[in-house]
């Protein structure tokens, strides 16, 4: 099967990508951008399905994240490269959690610059030696999307830095983010060189790569696709600032599963969802799932881990052993508490030496006995924020050492030149208590590092003079804005702010009980040490194969403009309903019936002006006039609202209150389809609402006479919905004991009479035509939320029964693509009245043609 867009105003998608099955061909891999990409170039390809049979049989991961896992040396005798594994790359960790049985091709940018007529013969020399992609960027392009788009738009505002002026990140600049489209849309290509999409999973790390979802979504429609986030998430006060949020988070979401670190990161995320696009989620069986055109979105909370092996590794280093030893002498007879930090503006590097200095004032005993070694790794951005980072640095440690330091004593040490990884470590060796103060980061290792590096070894405890069975001990303080702290729970919790705080904070971890430093220490080892980097790897893994169980089975098209595309991907018998397949049913059928509800099928949700527009109250009124037909609008509303909206709807059935009352056409009178003896109930329900109603600003009630109804559709989103499951559950517990139910729709909360629902419109229609002889041959019933799915499954239980014609041609049909009894859906609204239009046109037509039949003799069946 081939699917295609609908539309291609971005196709984001190679036409020509070969298949990377079978034999294995040489690509040329040189990128060639003659312009950025814009958001409506037109490739003029599109979307295809992934149903060709593949040649690979094992299973493959590919990674693709900014930067390769490779180190590069140039040899400039020969003026040749060569390339190494990058050991500390997180993106080859990762690999060990995969198993030997998957197969890893990676796909990223090198670091270093490669000359374009090089470019074919590295990408030759990755590809067959280490299973590498590369993805070559003209360095200018490269400079607009690195250092202009991530790192002065994306990084600071996921990190709550707003632009509130030019010289806090700048304001948005749409260059630097058609910068940003046209790497992506590189790294897309590069993907699809290599990929067999229905065997294949891709996984795709961070917020460099945050549309590339919707570039592969695209070309193709069944991708096995994991997006995990490596950096915070901000709140939906913070995102929406963003010019371009709708467009990222749709990229996001055509994700299959979508990781974060923590839960606050994903709930910014989830609200973000709800606010700007209108989608809720749901959790079923300990999974969080976006329901988006009809596929489901998994949501993943995992902190990553850090590769235990390789610190183990570098631990049994002899260079290890002797920068220990060499610490240990210099730093002889005095504490020391470590911080390791990059030196930017959120990494709280000048905090923590201002809560230093405050310790130091507070408890000069520490004065010649504590030292903080400060470790600032080079920034990963640039700009003038990171020098007025480091001229603070500077000038903070000078003048604590000034004031405090003794000779042959310095209370802060700051090492800012570059360190090895065995230097690192041995700092990490040799330190009492680790500082990590960042005002935001997305999770920071530094901790889970320092833990497994005081766990040590047998060489190690000999060198510090440890006894082989002592316990071994550490102190962290850390804070509460990082995304390891929640994993932490042995930590000292700080808000780096607050100087006070982390003052008292430091000084509680030099005074500790040995006993409590070696609890805390066991506790923190026992979870680093079972989640590390394979773990995480392996969960990831786990949820991307479980979320993408059902894509074969799925049938997909794909549709939207732009970066707006998206898949809807539906099961084998839900499928569209379609003008052309109605109505010729419609045609064909002599006794009919259609049930339609009011809000969201007629008249679009939370319109503001509820009354029925001419359009709506004509084709009724033409659907009405066929004798043949028999329509019902089966709504929410009172029978008084009704009554005064629809008096022009002569022929026209209503039933009010979701079934409660029911009258067959104007000149009828209503009646009750369920007899209840009294409505004390609602003297009960109605207190405890009022009460919600007074807390819950743009919260109302409306009292009807079957029912009462709490209505949060005005209301904050996020407090309204938690303020909708409180009210749901206070009701149930109150009225317990009494003959009503009480349930959630879209932002309504309802206390109803039991039995009172939308099938018993349905249940009477079918047997007041049964009585009257005449077996129903057509059925349309539409609805668009959950009250509608008692109409639904009883036109569908009842096309077995003796209601309904043998041949009957059954319609039951949501609004949306979302779970559903019905078979059939609609997109929205101005389909629905399509349709209902051509049934109409088509009812007219026949009434036409029917006097030219008859005097021509033609023999008419009026039955």
């Amino acid at each position: 099967m081939i699917s295609r867009s609908y539309s291609n105003l971005l196709d984001l998608s190679s036409c020509d990508s070969p298949s990377f099955g079978g034999e294995r061909k040489r690509f040329p891999r040189v990128a060639t951008v003659p312009g950025l990409l814009s958001e409506v170039d037109d490739e003029s390809c599109h979307s295809v399905g992934s149903d060709a049979p593949s040649s690979v049989s094992q299973e493959r991961m590919i990674i693709v994240g900014n930067q390769l896992p490779l180190r590069a040396h140039r040899n400039e005798d020969e003026d040749e490269w060569c390339f190494s594994w990058d050991e500390d790359s997180l993106l080859l960790q990762l690999k060990d959690g995969l198993g030997d049985d998957v197969e890893v091709i990676y796909v990223g940018c090198l670091k270093e610059e490669i000359a374009p007529n090089k470019q074919d013969d590295v990408a030759q020399t990755l590809l067959e030696t280490f299973k590498c992609v590369p993805a070559f960027i003209p360095p200018e392009l490269f400079t607009k999307y690195y250092h202009g788009f991530c790192k002065q738009h994306l990084w600071p505002l996921f990190h709550y830095m707003l632009p509130l002026s030019p010289d806090l990140g700048g304001r948005f600049d749409r260059s630097l983010w058609q910068a940003y489209l046209s790497v992506n849309k590189i790294f897309a290509d590069k993907v699809m060189e290599v990929i067999s999409p229905d065997d294949d999973y891709v996984w795709v790390h961070d917020y460099h790569l945050m549309v590339l979802p919707t570039f592969l979504r695209k070309r193709f429609n069944r991708v096995k696709l994991g997006f995990f986030l490596h950096s915070p998430f901000p709140s939906s006060e913070i995102y929406r600032t963003l010019p371009i949020r709708v467009e990222i988070l749709r990229a996001l979401l055509n994700s299959d599963l979508i990781g974060f670190h923590t839960f606050d990161y994903a709930r910014h995320f989830l609200s973000c969802c709800g606010r700007m696009l209108g989608l809720s989620y749901q959790s079923k069986r300990g999974y969080i799932g976006l329901e988006y055109y009809g596929r489901t979105v998994s949501i993943k909370i995992l902190p990553v881990g850090i590769h235990i092996g390789q610190l183990q590794s570098v631990l049994n280093l002899p260079e290890t052993e002797a920068k220990v030893i060499e610490l240990r002498d210099k730093l002889r007879g005095r504490t020391v508490m470590l911080g390791v930090d990059d030196m930017d503006i959120f990494k709280g590097i000048s905090l923590k030496l201002l809560a230093m200095e405050q310790l130091l004032v507070q408890h000069p005993e520490n004065i010649g006995e504590v030292v903080l070694v400060q470790v600032a790794n080079p920034a990963r951005g640039r700009g003038r924020d990171v020098e007025e980072v480091r001229s603070e640095t500077y000038a903070t440690v000078r003048r604590i050492n000034n004031r405090f330091g003794r000779p042959g004593y310095d209370p802060v040490v700051l090492i800012d030149n570059p360190l090895k990884f065995y230097e690192r470590i041995a700092y990490y060796v040799i330190a009492e208590c680790c500082l990590v103060t960042a005002v935001r980061d997305g999770m920071n290792l530094i901790p889970y590092e320092y833990i497994i590096c005081r766990q040590g070894n047998e060489k190690l405890d000999e060198t510090l003079g440890l006894h082989p069975s002592a316990q071994k001990k550490s102190m962290l303080v850390v804070s509460e804005f990082i995304g390891c702290s929640p994993s932490l729970s042995g930590a000292i919790r700080v808000n780096p702010w607050n100087i006070d705080a982390v003052a008292e904070a430091m000084d509680s971890a030099l005074i500790v009980s040995e006993a409590e430093k070696q609890l805390r220490h066991e506790k923190h080892y026992r979870y680093v040490s079972t989640h590390d980097v394979a773990y995480w790897a392996r969960s990831f893994l786990q949820d991307l194969e479980r979320a993408c169980g059902d894509h074969l089975r799925m049938r997909c098209w794909g549709f939207g403009f732009g970066l707006g595309f998206r898949v809807i991907a539906l099961d084998p018998n839900f499928r569209k309903l379609s003008v052309e397949h109605i109505v010729p049913a419609y045609k064909r059928t002599t006794n009919r019936a259609i049930l339609l509800d009011y809000d969201g099928t007629l008249m679009p949700t939370g319109s503001l002006n509820t009354t029925p527009n001419i359009e709506a109250v004509g084709i009724l009124n033409n659907l009405c006039r066929d004798p043949k037909n028999v329509v019902f609008l089966v709504s929410g509303k009172d029978k008084k609202t009704l009554t005064e909206w629809f008096t022009c709807c002569e022929k026209l059935g209503l039933a009010a209150e979701h079934g409660y009352s029911i009258r067959p056409n104007h000149d009828s009178d209503w009646e009750t389809c369920v007899s209840l003896p009294d409505f004390d109930w609602k003297q009960i329900a109605e207190p405890v609402m009022k009460l919600y109603t007074e807390t819950t600003d743009g919260s109302t009630i409306e009292t009807k006479e079957s029912a009462l109804v709490w209505n949060y559709l005005y209301a904050d989103p996020d407090f309204g919905f938690c303020q909708a499951k409180e009210l749901l559950d206070h009701l149930e517990s109150v009225l317990a004991n009494e003959p009503v139910s009480v349930k959630s729709g879209q932002h309504v909360v309802e206390v109803k009479p039991q039995g009172v629902n939308k099938g018993l419109v349905a249940e009477h229609i079918l047997s007041t035509m049964r009585q009257k002889g005449k077996l129903l041959d057509f059925v349309l019933c539409i609805g668009d939320d959950r009250s509608d799915e008692d109409m639904f499954e009883v036109i569908m239980r009842a096309k077995t029964g003796p209601c309904l014609s043998p041949v009957a041609d059954v319609f039951a049909c949501t609004v949306g693509q979302r779970p559903s009894k019905a078979k059939y859906y609609v997109e929205d609204r101005s389909e629905i009245l399509r349709m209902l239009q051509a049934l109409a046109n088509a009812s007219e037509h026949a009434a036409k043609t029917t006097p030219i039949l008859a005097s021509r003799g033609v023999i008419i069946n009026k039955e």
